[in-house]
Formats: C-alpha cells, structure tokens, sequence
C-alpha cells in the first residue's frame, strides 16, 4: 500500500531532551561537556583543513578526508595531518560544489579501492559525479567515473547532494543526488538522476533488482526519488534499513527510511516553506503515494553528515543515531527503537557548523567542522 505522511507526525515526536548544550569544564585543551548518557570529553583532534567534507578509516587506523576545494588528505593516528595527495580530478569548487564525500571501500584491505564523489563540469553544465578509484602510497591512481547524475544543470551550483554508503554485504554503492535547486521538478522526474537516491554495483552496474529497471522512461539506477538535497546516509545495523537525511527549505528538514522505488515527496509536498515565507505546494504536506518521513525539523537544523553507532559502540554512544548539523550548528542523538526515532538530544548547539560524523574503530566520534580553517572533533565517553 502506498504511504501517506501523517501531518500529526511533526517536530511533535519527542522534544529534544536537551537542547543548547555548553560546555562546562576545560582542562589540558578538552571540555566536559554534558549528556543524557553521562559526560562526554570534548578535543580537538585535527586542524589545518579547508571545508572537510567526509572520509573513512583505512584498515592501518589513519583516517581519510576530502576537503572541498578539491583535496584529499591522510590523517594520522595522533591528528597529523599529511600533504594534498595526488590524483584526483578536477572537481567544480563553487557554490555548494566541489570535492564532496569520500569513502575507503569495505575491503580496502584487498582492493585498496575508495569511491568519491565530486561536483563535476561536463558539456552543458555541472552535475554530481562519482568516481573509483585506487590509494597507493603516492596518490590515487586508477580514477575512473562510475556514474553522472545526469543530466547536467547550466544554471547555478547548489544541491548537490554527494553523500555515499555501501551495503551492509559490500556489494553495492548508494549515492544520494540533490535536485540542483533551480530546477526543483527534477526531484519527481523518473528519467533524470536529480533529486535521487541511486544505487549500484561496485563496478557501476544497474543492479537487476532495482525498482524501475527495465520500465521504458525510468533510470535504471534510481532507488529512491522525491528528495531535495540529502547530505546524509547511513544503514541501520540492528534492523538493515537505509536512512538518509535531507535539507527542507525554510524548515521541513526530514529523516526518512529508504524503501525501494519510494516517492518522498519533494517538490509536490512539504513541512517547509520557501524562503520568502510563502508556502510549498500551497501548503500540502501529505498526497497519494508519498512516503511519510521518519521526523523532521520545523525550524530547520540543516543536517548534514548522518552515522549510526556500531552494534559495539561504548555505552555511551550505543542505539543512537547521529546527525551533523550546520545552521543551527550542532550536533543531534537520536535514541532508536529498530526504526523509531523515540527521544532526540543536541550537544554542541550553536558552536560548530558539522558537516559529517565518523565514528572510530576504538569507539571516538569525529566531528568534521564545515569551515575555512577546518577542524576534526572528538568526542568520548569522559
């Protein structure tokens, strides 16, 4: 049966158990910073970066950062950080546009392969690309593209999207495509990969079992459609789902649960409004066929970067969702229940735009801050 959203649904979930939360102890460079899970410690772990957008851990423990003016960095155990390394493309760094995430493969061990995605002028415009490629000890080498969000928009640099995620089994890429903002329509068009969530083979084949394979004046490598701008994706590892998170307007910024071939709504409903005030679709926020979110956020929180804790996180990160957030700037935990959001808590509100959240194999949680002179948080239980 198609899926309706429910307009009781809201920001009317549980309020957030807390919300600005400062910091109320330094000592030797970290805050004691407070939680509904205990006291968290609060340091700097990196600095010298420009924008970082996303990255992984390498099997060695360094971690791998891409930065948006087009570069990408290794990041050693003890937060140094190493030269621009070799390799990469020329990405298109205007607007929201440029070297965006960047993902060491589930068996980077044997393969040595890591997957990104890059805004990207071609002929005719601009459009969200994404690439494999292979890290050797003096750059990438191998860079290939694996697949365009096309086609390509001539008029502006916004929404991009450009997150990606693997499948729990490592056998398939996700890539999450804004709708470029200026032509918002594109996000309900089924021959055009704006506005979508895609889904691959490693290699950049359609899968035979996505939704819309086959269908005369349907992409093939649509999973998903109706999105605006999702800058965040993750899978759930106690129940397998697929969650992205996605920017509203003015508001309406939403958390959804990716079932295949779904509708989620955007342009023909909304929790949001322009930016001028006026309403979306004269105010609809449900219609026939439409997927319900999961929450969302009316103020907007502007989320960005979105990662589960692992099924061994320590205690205090353990059941939780976590969320990146730029404008207000913070950081949300959401406590789960399966596939239910059932409490909400913000740490670190208003003190740093966070583009993406990584959690470390020895159990930190990395805060990568969307600025100029950019810097990597780590959070642990105190």
């Amino acid at each position: 049966m198609p899926l309706r959203r429910r307009s009781l649904l809201a920001a009317a979930l549980p309020l957030p158990l807390a919300l600005a939360v400062p910091a109320v102890a330094r000592a030797q460079g970290t805050e004691t910073v407070p939680s509904q899970r205990g006291p968290l410690r609060l340091r700097t772990f990196a600095t010298g970066l420009e924008h970082p957008w996303g990255g992984g851990f390498l099997p060695d423990g360094r971690l791998l950062i891409s930065e948006r003016p087009g570069r990408a960095r290794l990041i050693s155990r003890d937060g140094q950080v190493s030269a621009s390394l070799a390799g990469l493309p020329e990405v298109e760094a205007s607007g929201q546009g440029g070297l965006l995430d960047l993902r060491p493969a589930p068996d980077f061990a044997a393969t040595s392969e890591v997957f990104f995605a890059a805004a990207t002028l071609v002929q005719g415009g601009a459009l969200t690309r994404l690439y494999r490629a292979r890290l050797g000890p003096d750059g990438f080498t191998e860079v290939r593209a694996v697949v365009d969000a096309a086609p390509a928009q001539s008029r502006g640099r916004n929404h991009y999207g450009g997150r990606i995620a693997f499948s729990p089994d490592g056998a398939h890429v996700f890539l999450t495509c804004g709708d470029r903002y200026n032509e918002r329509e594109r996000a309900q068009r089924l021959d055009d990969l704006a506005g979508k969530v895609l889904r691959l083979t490693r290699d950049g084949r359609i899968p035979r079992d996505n939704p819309f394979v086959g269908m005369a004046g349907h992409r093939g490598e649509i999973w998903t459609y109706g999105h605006r701008n999702p800058q965040g994706i993750a899978f759930n590892p106690a129940t397998g789902s697929l969650f992205a998170a996605e920017f509203g307007p003015l508001g309406g910024d939403e958390l959804n649960l990716l079932r295949p071939g779904q509708n989620y709504g955007w342009p023909e409903v909304s929790y949001g409004r322009e930016y001028s005030g006026r309403p979306i679709a004269n105010g609809r926020t449900s219609g026939p066929g439409i997927a319900e979110p999961v929450k969302y956020w009316v103020p907007a929180v502007s989320p960005s970067g979105l990662a589960f804790a692992p099924a061994d996180a320590p205690p205090a990160w353990r059941g939780g969702l976590f969320m990146a957030c730029l404008n207000p700037a913070g950081l949300i935990r959401m406590e789960m229940e399966g596939d239910r959001v059932v409490a909400e808590e913000r740490l670190l509100w208003g003190q740093a735009r966070l583009r993406q959240v990584i959690f470390a194999p020895d159990g930190g949680l990395l805060l990568l801050t969307d600025e100029a002179r950019g810097r990597i948080l780590r959070l642990d239980a105190a």
